[in-house]
């Protein structure tokens, strides 16, 4: 006998897309009530929404990503048989996934108020049709703004536009140069946000780790090593650029302006505007403060859109709950997974540490430092999510006071190892959506197009971290 719909298997997947993303708001909900009320009470009902969180999604992704549910299990079972404080272990693993997922749910409420706006689409479409000596550094600033903006759509939004401008392009040999370059200009725009942006999470987890950082506190430094990747990464565009077997047509002047990236630019002062002030006046830290704002910043966007025309409020709310965000279960499984895997295994892993007769805090200062930026990236290669890497490394390392640095250094040589591995692990979103557009290989793209310019990087990065550590800190 046949089922009826309400209870057949076709039925399974939209339920749990429904369930998916009103529990992924309402854990956002009450982590955003822990920041700003900085209580805890609620933290049991936000930790059992969780653990239901990871059981629908556990239900709806593939089986690789179910790996990470299992690892997480028998870590967790292995921490209970060794004993000691493993309630107070679970506990912060529970509180890391839970702002895991409302970091993640803030963040892709503004990308989905800014992906269906043509004021958007006008800038990344102006940006892909800069001359060749302009265009990598056009891309690249353009693309950490979008970043800002949209996180990893800023690379399917800017890869689509610069694919569509190649495409144009009527020559083999010239279209292939230029959508490499461009797609890379993209990609290292994206990744040169992550070291210093207080919407991501390089610096939202770093900062939690490190005893007495803050995004205040490492914005300066995390600032100049995205300069100096930008910097390094246009010099060599232009130092490498292609030689054509034919002299280069002439190209005219791309239509438009730069006043086409005013309504970024005005979102980003907004954005910045609001979370200085408000974290001068109620003193929050910056990425409780993004929690609130980015989500209203993108609720005005999307009224205002719905009145001059666009689609009606409610229905755009609805596909952002019942839609959007259950498309990234894949994406937030992972992530949460990473920071509960890495928070739970460390304690089980440091006592493996210290029985090889390694002990971090016996290495030379500057070793520590340096081989954070070295190590971050080498671990993306081997399938590790930086957020695993990090929260279990973090852990092991002598704290900032034994390194006789500051926070902010410590920090600093993170999020550049972070920024890193982003740009080379073969198994970072970065990496294989750029792969996808330039119809190669992730790894490809992390090891023959990045090749160059992560050996600069991982010379220059550590040298400007010790600098900072012991010549300007």
């Amino acid at each position: 006998m046949r089922q009826s719909p309400e209870r057949g298997p076709a039925m399974t997947a939209p339920l749990l897309h429904r369930l998916t993303g009103l529990l992924l708001i309402s854990v956002t909900a009450l982590v955003a009530i822990r920041e700003w009320g900085r209580t805890d009470a609620l933290d049991p009902l936000a930790y059992l929404l969780w653990v239901i969180l990871v059981g629908a999604l556990f239900l709806q992704v593939r089986p690789g990503r179910k790996a990470f549910v299992y690892v997480a299990l028998a870590l967790t079972a292995a921490l209970i048989m060794k004993g000691g404080d493993w309630r107070g272990t679970i506990t912060a693993a529970m509180h890391s996934g839970t702002f895991i997922a409302a970091f993640f749910t803030a963040l892709a409420t503004l990308r989905a108020a800014a992906e269906p706006s043509e004021a958007i689409r006008a800038g990344g479409s102006f940006l892909s049709r800069q001359p060749p000596g302009k265009r990598y550094l056009a891309l690249t600033l353009g693309g950490t703004a979008f970043a800002l903006l949209l996180n990893y759509g800023s690379i399917a939004l800017l890869g689509s536009l610069a694919t569509a401008a190649a495409h144009e392009e009527p020559d083999e040999e010239i279209r292939n140069h230029r959508r490499r370059r461009m797609l890379l200009a993209i990609q290292r725009g994206f990744v040169v946000s992550l070291p210093w942006s207080p919407l991501s999470f390089s610096v939202a987890i770093s900062t939690a780790l490190i005893p007495g950082a803050s995004w205040g506190g490492v914005v300066l430094p995390c600032f100049i090593t995205a300069v100096i990747m930008t910097l390094l990464g246009w010099g060599l565009d232009t130092l490498f650029k292609p030689r054509l077997s034919h002299p280069l047509p002439p190209r005219g002047k791309p239509e438009g302006s730069w006043a086409l990236m005013l309504p970024l630019l005005a979102l980003l002062a907004i954005l910045a505007t609001s979370v200085v002030i408000l974290g001068a006046i109620t003193g929050i830290r910056v990425i409780g403060l993004v929690l609130v704002i980015v989500p209203i910043m993108a609720f005005v966007w999307t009224w205002l859109q719905a009145r001059d025309g666009g689609t009606p409020l409610g229905e755009r709310l609805r596909d952002y709950t019942f839609r959007d965000m259950p498309g990234y279960r894949s994406e937030v499984l992972l992530l949460m997974m990473a920071g509960y895997i890495g928070t739970v295994g460390a304690p089980l892993l440091a006592p493996l540490v210290k029985a090889s007769g390694f002990h971090p805090e016996d290495l030379p200062h500057w070793l520590v430092l340096a081989g954070l930026i070295w190590v971050i990236p080498l671990c993306g290669q081997f399938a590790m999510n930086p957020i695993l890497a990090v929260t279990l490394i973090a852990p092991l390392l002598p704290t900032p006071a034994e390194l006789g640095v500051s926070p902010a250094v410590l920090v600093s040589a993170i999020c550049a190892g972070w920024a890193l591995g982003g740009i080379s692990s073969p198994f970072t979103a970065t990496t294989l959506l750029i792969g996808s557009f330039g119809n190669v290989s992730a790894r490809h793209v992390g090891l023959r197009w990045n090749g160059t310019y992560m050996l600069v990087c991982l010379v220059a990065l550590p040298l400007w971290v010790l600098a900072y550590a012991y010549l300007l800190s």
